[in-house]
């Protein structure tokens, strides 16, 4: 019996090494993405390989996969759980253990600052074992200097008094206010801020928990930084068999992502004068006070930091916004009103739209409706090219711009025909001018530039199909605000999954494109592909910017013949301190490389291996560090998974 169970287990770990080979072994929701990009990579090795190689590289994968793809992740001691294998593993490997904390307790006896941290508590019938838990995190702090501010609103559950009433007279620093009739949460966090006498507050929900080092990760930060004004960390959730899950690894801070979404919530960490100066929580925004909160305070200040750690335990049952976006609908209509609000108050005329998972979209009032100038590269195709110039004349519902085709050379009599029909159709609209030099994809748009008229400069590829027939303004609405540098657009293959949806800092050892192959009505990851969000880079397959911005960064980089000057050119002006955008209600089609083809020759490649080094050697610091992204996340892949 126990050879049979030694040969089933051997076959056991057999299989799942296979699996994990193959990509069957990994979550469901990222595998479908996975595979579909293997799959595509495939056809491009057969076409360009043939088949005896392309079976030869899939042995030599699994082959080399089934040597060191290790069993199911085991649970270290001192480690949380999670049932993704995955999040198990970044667990084993970044979950602080007993010795940690014991060096932090140590540290913080050195620190030079030492201010103390008022955690806001409103309490309303929670779970008895759940309220004992959130304040026994609070206890369990190894910064020791909080105060734990509690405002019970009213709770008619019999245990929460004595509960609370016990833990006053455990320690000092437990204060409680008694509020005899309820408020709701803004009236009883605004009670508990009454309580506060710490230099920042941090907000903490009755049913929640903090990680042991929350806190003094905080002042570590206030150490290095100590003119922080709001501090925000990454947080997963955890289920009732106490089990964690769907850690939400966050960007730095990105100003229009957070527009479209609360997206740093958990750990919020804010300092109490600015809270007290704009009024703390308002009456009226249940549900997304805290998103209101922090609204109002980034018109305060600029000193906004991220810890790109899990501090925060986010409670997942079944009465939880957490657990169910739907049973707290109230929370998106108050985050809808909260946004309006901003732009109000900021001067900017727009629109709050909303999307999937309760967020948001911004679509602001364009102020003037300046030339946009589409210059378009080409070069024979030239059906790709009509089909083109027909969805931009066809669609296009902007009443100003021109489309500037710059021939590169071609040599197809369909081509030169498709040219002189859009020069009949379209002879206010519609130029080419022929630049006839090997190809240079940064000479040639930066050549196009010059001879362009508009205010704006879209720059686009000759293989993408205008699918939004607004495309133009929603561009426009974005370009034309001073702190925007490029706006990119959804790009999608033939078969509507996604070709961009923003492109971040070094995947693949230099820039990867965001969700790759995800299909298009995909939320990604925490609804990255349906809102609006900064990113280091987009691409110039569909890019806007404003001519001044171009200027300003000296266009396109042209030793960057073919690969990344894109990348290169937003990285500049991400430099230059502005920021770029993707737009999810923007959508093309993107016929990919159909113009220029593969790196599939040895000299093709040699000049690519010239550009990664260019680029590495230029842009080391956002290769290495993307604020637009995370160091908790995938570098080679373009999923938003794991880096383990």
């Amino acid at each position: 019996m126990s050879m049979a169970n030694s040969k089933l287990g051997t076959l056991q770990r057999l299989g799942f090494r296979l699996k994990r080979a193959v990509g069957l072994a990994e979550d469901s929701s990222i595998r479908y993405s996975r595979l579909l990009s293997r799959a595509k990579h495939l056809a491009v090795v057969l076409k360009t390989k043939g088949l005896r190689y392309a079976i030869a590289k899939i042995l030599q994968k699994i082959s080399q996969k089934l040597e060191v793809v290790a069993p199911p992740v085991e649970i270290l001691p001192e480690t949380h759980q999670s049932d993704d294998i995955n999040y198990q593993q970044w667990l084993n490997n970044n979950y602080p253990r007993q010795a940690d904390l014991r060096k932090m307790v140590e540290t913080v006896d050195i620190f030079s600052y030492q201010p103390v941290i008022s955690v806001i508590m409103p309490v309303f019938n929670p779970p008895e074992s759940f309220l004992r838990a959130a304040i026994e995190s609070v206890l369990e702090q190894v910064y020791p200097y909080w105060e734990l501010c509690i405002a019970d609103d009213g709770s008619t559950n019999s245990y929460v008094r004595p509960i609370l009433e016990a833990y006053i007279e455990q320690d000092e620093r437990i204060k409680v206010l008694w509020r005899e009739e309820n408020g709701h949460i803004s009236v009883a966090s605004n009670s508990a801020l009454e309580l506060a006498t710490g230099e920042f507050v941090a907000l903490l929900d009755h049913d929640d928990l903090l990680n042991p080092d929350a806190l003094y990760e905080v002042a570590l930060l206030l150490n290095r930084h100590p003119y922080a004004d709001i501090i925000y960390s990454d947080e997963d959730k955890i289920q009732d068999d106490g089990k964690f899950k769907d850690p939400f690894f966050k960007p730095d801070w990105c100003p229009d992502s957070f527009l479209s979404r609360m997206y740093t919530a958990h750990l919020g960490t804010y300092r109490r004068s600015l809270v007290t100066e704009i009024g703390g929580f308002r009456v009226g925004y249940e549900g997304s006070q805290d998103y209101d909160l922090v609204l109002r305070l980034t018109e305060k200040t600029d000193n906004i930091f991220h810890i790109p750690k899990i501090l925060y335990h986010w409670r997942s049952h079944t009465a939880s916004t957490a657990s169910n976006l739907e049973s707290k609908s109230y929370a998106t209509d108050a985050a809808q009103k909260a946004l309006a609000d901003a732009l109000q108050r900021r001067g900017d005329s727009g629109k709050v739209i909303p999307v999937v998972c309760g967020y948001h979209i911004i679509r602001y009032e364009i102020k003037e409706f300046k030339k946009v100038s589409i210059i378009i590269p080409t070069k024979n195709l030239g059906n790709i090219l009509d089909n083109c110039l027909q969805s931009i004349f066809g669609k296009t519902q902007y009443p100003n711009y021109e489309v500037l085709l710059i021939d590169n050379g071609s040599t197809e009599a369909r081509t030169h025909e498709v040219i002189k029909k859009w020069q009949t159709k379209e002879p206010d609209r519609f130029r080419c001018e022929l630049l006839d030099i090997p190809f240079n994809f940064s000479k040639i748009n930066n050549y196009a530039v010059e001879r362009s008229q508009g205010e704006y400069l879209l720059f686009l590829n000759n293989d993408t199909e205008v699918v939004t027939p607004d495309w133009l303004e929603a561009m426009v609405e974005q370009v034309q605000r001073p702190s925007i540098g490029a706006v990119g657009a959804m790009l999608l293959y033939p078969d509507n999954t996604i070709q961009h949806a923003g492109v971040v800092g070094g995947i693949g050892g230099v820039a990867g494109h965001s969700h790759k192959y995800y299909t298009s009505d995909s939320p990604g990851y925490f609804g990255q592909i349906q809102t609006i969000n900064n990113y280091s880079a987009v691409t110039a397959a569909c890019l806007m910017c404003r001519r001044n911005v171009f200027e300003e960064v000296g266009g396109f980089e042209e030793e960057l013949t073919i690969a990344f000057n894109d990348v290169d050119f937003c990285f500049k002006i991400v430099e230059q301190g502005y920021r770029n955008i993707y737009l999810p209600h923007v959508v093309l089609y993107h016929y990919e490389s159909k113009s220029r083809g593969y790196e599939d020759t040895v000299e093709k490649q040699t000049r690519f291996s010239r550009e990664i080094k260019y680029m590495q050697n230029k842009w080391q610091k956002i290769i290495q560090y993307d604020p637009c992204y995370s160091l908790n996340l995938s570098n080679k892949t373009e999923d938003f998974s794991l880096r383990l």
